[in-house]
């Protein structure tokens, strides 16, 4: 959600299955529709929306994951240089369930379900 094309691209091109919302039609739908898509297709959100990580917290189950980046700088390139790094950091956290926020200086990660 709000993530440039240019990061799925990256994503891609290091070897990962991304799908941006507008791949499948899926750009002006609302947080709730989009975080159902994600838990049927076990996909891993990005997104700037704080919303997000609400509907995480209540949804009772490990998964999706999401990540949210609170980044100053949210040019492409800093964005995929933090992604990057957090992606090193917590991979096995984001299969097994978390919400990961990223920010300009750390990692931090919450398993899921919130209790």
């Amino acid at each position: 959600m709000g993530v440039s094309y240019t990061v799925v691209h990256h994503l891609r091109a290091s070897g990962h299955d991304a799908l941006h919302l507008r791949d499948i039609g899926m750009q002006r739908m609302p947080d709730d529709e989009v975080f159902a898509m994600a838990t049927q297709a076990d996909r891993i959100i990005l997104t700037f929306d704080l919303g997000f990580e609400r509907l995480a917290a209540s949804a009772d189950s490990p998964l999706p994951s999401v990540v949210i980046f609170r980044l100053n700088d949210t040019r492409v390139h800093q964005l995929i240089e933090r992604l990057t790094v957090a992606l090193t950091l917590v991979s096995p956290a984001l299969q097994a369930g978390a919400v990961v926020v990223v920010d300009d200086a750390r990692v931090r990660v919450r398993d899921l379900p919130i209790r």
